[in-house]
């Protein structure tokens, strides 16, 4: 079973439901509770993502909540199908900057506790960085480098990990990748429009012939770590 976490808790809540409804539904549905047992299963629900006590909350209705308060209960509304894996898509990217720790720790919280495998789907690789144990970073709907969070964001191989690293301030990283510097500004386009080729050739600064007529094949760079790039070794800074 999967639950899913949308990211944006403004749209993700119906308004006119109040936020037991919204919780009570799921649990009715794949729990089979009703009576007392419902309302135990609720006050877990909320207790587990930190909204307590539950009766202050449940009788409410989404405006009259914080922006990390309804992402608190759209997690616990996935949580209440009972999931083995938490799909969670850009879950903190509305939330004001103070209020996305909480949520990411929270997210880590119930990983560990509840042994939920999490798939966090985001453009901020910092964060990803923080939750996850793996990276899969992907352009254009291609893979270009996956492995380890520890490698993928302290050893980038692919120019696109680059500058995704680049743009996201992080004082314990000293990375310096052509991508970083003012003038290896990135070219116009978004992505190679063939069908053929490396699909970040239209931005890549190391980009040749090669590149635009085929697709390079996933090479270890490291343990558990792969890059689809034929330009490792000019765009690699250990």
């Amino acid at each position: 079973m999967t639950g899913s976490v949308f990211q944006d808790p403004f749209a993700s809540l119906n308004p006119v439901h109040t936020i037991g409804y919204h919780l009570e539904r799921p649990v009715r549905i794949h729990q089979g509770l009703s009576g007392e047992e419902l309302k135990d299963q609720l006050a877990f629900l909320m207790d587990q993502v930190r909204l307590t006590p539950a009766s202050r909350y449940l009788s409410k209705y989404p405006h009259e909540l914080s922006g990390g308060q309804r992402q608190r209960v759209s997690i616990a509304r996935a949580l209440a199908a009972r999931p083995s894996v938490l799909l969670a898509d850009e879950p903190v990217s509305m939330l004001d900057v103070s209020i996305r720790l909480e949520i990411l720790a929270l997210l880590d919280d119930l990983r560990t506790r509840l042994g939920l495998a999490v798939l966090y789907i985001t453009h901020d690789i910092a964060s990803a960085r923080y939750l996850g144990d793996d990276i899969v970073v992907m352009y254009a709907g291609q893979v270009v480098e996956r492995g380890t969070a520890e490698e993928v964001t302290q050893r980038p191989s692919h120019p696109y990990t680059q500058l995704l690293i680049s743009s996201s301030p992080d004082p314990d990283s000293m990375i310096t990748t052509p991508l970083a510097r003012p003038e290896s500004s990135m070219h116009q386009g978004a992505m190679n429009p063939s069908t053929v080729g490396c699909p970040f050739v239209v931005r890549c600064p190391f980009a040749d012939d090669q590149c635009r007529l085929e697709y390079p094949p996933s090479t270890a760079v490291g343990l558990g770590h792969w890059v689809s790039c034929w330009h490792i070794e000019e765009a690699r800074h250990d």
